[in-house]
Parts: C-alpha cells; structure tokens; sequence
C-alpha cells in the first residue's frame, strides 16, 4: 500500500473566471431547489469530541445522505442542470421555473418528448433519472464495469433504461454521448470538453446549494473553515466548491486540499506534472471509492482547482475506509453520520493526517493545526449497503499503511 501522495502547482493559474460561481449565482441555486418538495437542508455535522482527540479546533462534516431522499448529494447537479436546459428552450429564466411549474402538463407539452442520456457510478445517473422521471421524461444511463447492482437497482426504479457495461466510467460517457446525438437526446453529463460546457456548467453551478448551505451554518456560527477538503472524480464537485469559497472568502480563503484515490487520480497527477496540460488515467480503475473512478479532468473546473486549490493528495482505499468506520462510530454524543466510501475519504484523511507521524510532513504543509476549523463533504450514504457493510462490519481494508 502506498503512502498518500501530496502535489502542489508551483505556481496558481492567474485570470480565471469564477463568476459562474458566485453568490448571486448560489441563491439562484438553492432558491431552485427550495422548490422542491423533497428539499431540505442536510445537517453540518460539529463533530467536536472528534476535533478535541484530533488536536484541531473544529471538525465539520456536510451529511448529503439526506439530499431529497436519494442518499447523496449528485441530484442538486443534475436537476439543475436540466431545469436550466429546460428554461433555455422555453426561452425563460430558471427563477421563474419552480418544480411545480417545471412538471406541468405545461412545461411537457412545450417540451414534447425528451431524452436524457448519462454516465454513471451510480449517484449523479440516480439524480438525472430521478429529475427526469419528475418531468415524465425517458432517461438513458450507461454505467460502468464494476457497478454495484443496488445503485443500478436503483436508477431502474425511476423508470429508466440502465445497463452495466464492460467499460470504464470514461468511456461510457463517450456511449452515453453517441447516444444522445444518435437518438436527439441531451446529454447530462459532469464532466466536458470543446463544444459542450453549458450543462457540465450549471451541474458544477447546482453543487453550489450545498457549499451554501454549509457556508451560512458555518458563519452564523462565527467558525468559517480555515480548511476545506474536496474529493475529486472528474473535478466538478471539487471545482464547484473551491470556486465558492474563492468568491464568499475572498480576503480569507481557506486551505482548500483534494483528494483522489491513487488508482484515479488524474487531478492529482495534472497538479504534480505542473505543465500546463490534463494528465488521463485509463484502463480500470477498481478503487472502492467508485463515484471518483474518473480518469479524464473536467476542462471547465481544473482551471478553477489550479488558480484557488493548494494541494492535491492521492491515497490509498484504506484512506476511506477507515473515514466509513470513524464517522459511522461517533465519539461521545457526536453524531454517527453513514458514509460511503467516496463520502468518507476526505475525513479518513484527516484523521490520519493528524494522527500519524510518518504524515506529519504531509499536515505540516497543508498547516492543520490546533487552531484549524475543517470542513469535509460526505457526498454519499450507503448507496452500496453490501459494500459498506463489508468495510464497516467486517472489516476489510483494515488499516492505513504509512510506511
């Protein structure tokens, strides 16, 4: 097992635009997903007997197990995303296109008949099928090798058409595009490339309600983070986030550290190669962290990771392992939060950052400390309860090796 890898540009990307990412933007965000019956605003977990063993100040922990009961946090992307494409063809604005309104008889005989093609692990394909079966629409979603059959299971019951396929996540996006523009679909897809930005733009601009959400507990708690940790597939979540914070904290920005796991890690491995070019992960890529199994960077949020992140790790599977077990056994009367695996990692991290000696160097440049205010994203609950049960229960991956 290999030792977390730390990576830092040698230089910040000067001029990029993050205004996509601002405050304005946010409010029109959550105010959309405000509409939504099934919105409410997931706990901010204050871990703080946690962050007392761990000799940090604060310990903060965003729990979208809870996000419009689908057990993670994709569908704020997705739904957005197609709100917006559907306000564009109405020639509309997306504040004037609630969720009541966005399912009348209405908005679908404007629209006719729609659809929507994705690629998926599982998380961000529930969400596109979840949204489109609110519209009464057909929804398409390619998932790759590897898939757990309990997320496929769960895309099916929203009445779309779901298969497992022998490819990687990166190459069923390239099916899931062919698909799209074979069938007059639209593809709803978090990652782009020359030629489609505009979805991928409003997925990373929906991501923001949860960033939001965070942001207003933390301030009306007088602790903002002094450090964020962001997991990374393809980079949108992790972009979307960092631009946030760039914009609300522009004079105090925190620490902002992502995190991949090594046999995924094509952020990581663009940061360390520091030249200006994205650097691609292929062929399989069997980390448990599944959701951030993407092995090509989003060209639209790197820009972002390389002008306001500061560092990028990549670690071993033991690293969320061991995150699944520590937040789903709370010290004392700290809340027991249910992570899965690509949710879990960055607290894992963490965890070990402060507790292990041979990582002291890693913690030392990142500057966590006594003083430090963390704030961590558990994206996803148990989406896969056989997987999360094996890690957590019987305990596989059973230690970090730091050596």
């Amino acid at each position: 097992m290999e030792k977390a890898k730390i990576a830092a540009l040698s230089k910040k990307l000067e001029g990029v635009d993050t205004e996509f990412l601002n405050e304005e933007v946010a409010n029109r965000a959550i105010n959309f997903h405000k509409s939504f019956p099934q919105y409410k605003e997931t706990p901010l977990r204050d871990l703080s007997n946690l962050a007392e063993e761990l000799g940090i100040k604060k310990m903060f922990v965003k729990d979208e197990s809870y996000r419009f009961g689908l057990n993670a946090f994709k569908v704020l992307g997705g739904s957005f995303a197609i709100g917006n494409y559907i306000a564009e063809r109405m020639g509309e604005d997306i504040k004037d296109l609630p969720y009541e309104r966005m399912i009348s008889s209405e908005v679908k005989d404007a629209l006719g008949d729609v659809m929507f093609s994705t690629a998926t692990d599982g998380n961000h394909g529930r969400g596109v099928a979840w949204t489109a079966n609110q519209l009464k629409q057909k929804c398409r979603v390619y998932m790759p090798k590897g898939t757990a059959q309990e997320r496929l299971l769960n895309i099916r019951k929203e009445n779309a058409e779901v298969d497992i396929y022998e490819y990687n996540y990166d190459e069923c996006v390239r099916l899931a595009d062919q698909y799209a523009k074979e069938n007059n679909g639209i593809l709803v897809q978090d990652t782009s490339w020359d030629g489609y930005e505009d979805i991928p733009r409003w997925i990373m601009q929906g991501y923001m309600t949860m960033a939001y959400e965070a942001f207003n507990e933390m301030k009306e708690k007088d602790l903002l983070p002094t450090h964020v940790f962001l997991q990374a597939g393809v980079g949108s979540l992790a972009g979307a986030v960092t631009g946030f914070f760039a914009n609300m904290m522009k004079d105090n920005k925190p620490v902002i550290t992502i995190v991949e796991p090594h046999k995924a890690n094509c952020i990581y491995r663009t940061a360390a190669a520091d030249d200006g070019e994205l650097h691609y992960v292929t062929g399989d890529m069997d980390s448990i962290m599944a959701g951030l199994c993407c092995g090509e960077p989003v060209t639209i949020g790197w820009p972002i990771l390389a002008a306001h992140a500061d560092y990028f790790l990549s670690v071993d599977d033991a690293y969320a392992a061991y995150g699944m077990r520590l937040l789903g056994n709370g010290l004392k009367d700290d809340a027991k939060i249910v992570s899965g695996e690509s949710g879990a990692v960055t607290s894992g991290v963490v965890a070990k950052l402060m507790t292990e000696e041979s990582l002291k160097d890693i913690k030392e440049k990142i500057g966590l400390d006594e003083n430090s205010v963390v704030l961590c994203i558990s994206t996803e609950g148990d989406t896969d309860q056989e997987g999360y049960r094996r890690v957590v229960w019987d305990g596989e991956y059973p230690s970090v090796d730091v050596e």
